[in-house]
């Protein structure tokens, strides 16, 4: 695998996390890093982020979302990867 290999994560947020600047501290982190996606806010208190770019950088900002520098409280993170879809441009909140 080579650093410029492309992929999709797609990660669930669970915690404190509505309501706390997380969506725009995820969208600081992502667009720091070059990815592409969005942060959407879910029931149940959990945020899905998207992102798409070189897995590095989407590892990257997998460890930024399970870091204790994110805003809120963030008990757990699942995590999914798959391939990029493409089509994404600049990284929004929803």
């Amino acid at each position: 695998m080579t650093d410029a290999q492309q992929a999709r994560l797609t990660a669930w947020v669970h915690g404190r996390v509505q309501g706390v600047g997380f969506r725009w501290w995820t969208r600081a982190r992502a667009l720091e890093l070059g990815l592409a996606g969005s942060a959407t806010n879910l029931p149940g208190n959990r945020v899905e982020v998207v992102a798409e770019g070189p897995r590095e950088s989407c590892e990257r900002l997998l460890e930024a979302l399970r870091s204790p520098d994110t805003p809120g409280d963030v008990d757990h993170v699942a995590e999914q990867w798959s391939e990029p879809k493409g089509g994404l441009t600049g990284f929004v909140e929803r």
